[in-house]
């Protein structure tokens, strides 16, 4: 069943449900924190992580959290959260 209710682009071909985020994150900010660096290397471990753009030649700005997968992405986190208030 299709969920209904408004969708966030997060780059390359993927959206996901606004309802499901569950955290936006700024890469540089954040991974200076082991924590955040073994949570991101557990997900990475355990096939939860995917990039929402094959073309990694630019530094991704941001990751973003769901229930079942973190998006890491090249949109900052500031674009992402003004488009979740648009929605």
């Amino acid at each position: 069943m299709l969920k209904e209710g408004n969708f966030i682009h997060l780059g390359g071909d993927v959206s996901v449900y606004c309802d499901d985020l569950l955290g936006v994150f700024d890469i540089e900010r954040t991974t200076v924190n082991p924590g955040v660096n073994a949570f991101l290397a557990a997900a990475q471990k355990g096939g939860r992580i995917y990039y929402c753009s094959p073309d990694m030649e630019s530094m991704p700005k941001s990751f973003v959290i769901t229930d079942e997968t973190v998006f890491v992405t090249n949109v900052s986190t500031g674009t992402i959260i003004k488009r979740k208030k648009r929605g």
